[in-house]
């Protein structure tokens, strides 16, 4: 039987309409349990470039939930002083939200790492031992060839020693600069230095081999394949670790003896 147009048009748009519908309110109903994820996502990838979990691992939620609980504290920092803010949650509080939103953000500077907005605040994890905070956990964030990178940072007390780094999100090429994510090149950051012999942030991905950390502190081995990611990676974290990132807030921490 043949269908006349006005009826082929009006089959297709109720159908699109019920899909339409469907979509949506899949959506709506799986809102809630995302926001969940998204949160319990955040959490592993703090636990684990802390050490306090091993990152990929199938860790059950009541596990992190608790892990997280116990042994972070999230602070919220304004940047340009370096100063806990004031009633402010921490356990709300949006950080790239609030880079994205032009009343609680300011143009960045021109720099490398091609951040254009800057949060007037952001979070910072603290990995406790009781009242005592072993490690510093600090969002960043920069281009790569294809992609925004974003990712954690792990510091010691000392705001110099790199204990770790993870990106938790980027489209990096896969087996190129996607091996930001591999576990042996995330291994070679430990016991690296943020600052050389004269005081200057120094650490970066170099092209080629580097050597151990001992020996060479401020070099990291450079993701084969993938130098404009690898130079991501540098100019990301010498923005964030300077003046105009994390710079004033880890020189209070310094100063007030790791609080």
């Amino acid at each position: 039987m043949r269908r006349s147009t006005a009826y082929i048009l009006g089959f297709a748009t109720i159908v699109c309409l019920i899909c339409s519908v469907l979509v949506s309110s899949a959506a709506v109903m799986l809102k809630d349990r995302q926001e969940v994820n998204k949160v319990l996502d955040r959490q592993k990838k703090v636990l684990g470039v802390a050490g306090l979990i091993e990152e990929g691992a199938d860790t059950p939620q009541a596990e992190v939930e608790k892990l997280f609980t116990e042994r972070i504290r999230a602070r919220v920092v304004t940047l340009e002083t370096g100063e806990y803010a004031e009633g402010v949650d921490a356990a709300t509080f949006d950080q790239r939200k609030a880079r994205n939103d032009a009343a609680t953000s300011t143009l960045a500077p021109p720099n490398d790492a091609k951040v254009l907005r800057l949060p007037n605040q952001a979070i910072v994890y603290q990995v406790m031992e009781g009242e005592t905070v072993k490690l510093l956990i600090l969002p960043v964030e920069g281009k790569g060839l294809w992609s925004t990178l974003y990712g954690y940072l792990a510091l010691a007390p000392d705001t110099n020693t790199i204990e770790g780094i993870t990106f938790y999100e980027h489209a990096e090429t896969p087996g190129l600069g996607g091996e930001v994510d591999n576990a042996r090149w995330k291994a070679l950051w430990k016991q690296r230095k943020v600052h050389g012999p004269e005081g200057r942030i120094a650490i970066e991905v170099v092209k080629g081999q580097a050597g151990p950390a001992a020996t060479d502190p401020n070099r990291v081995d450079g993701l084969s394949g993938a130098t404009l990611t690898s130079r991501g990676v540098s100019h990301l974290l010498q923005f964030w670790l300077g003046d105009k990132g994390w710079g004033p807030y880890l020189a209070k921490f310094k100063a007030r003896g790791g609080a």
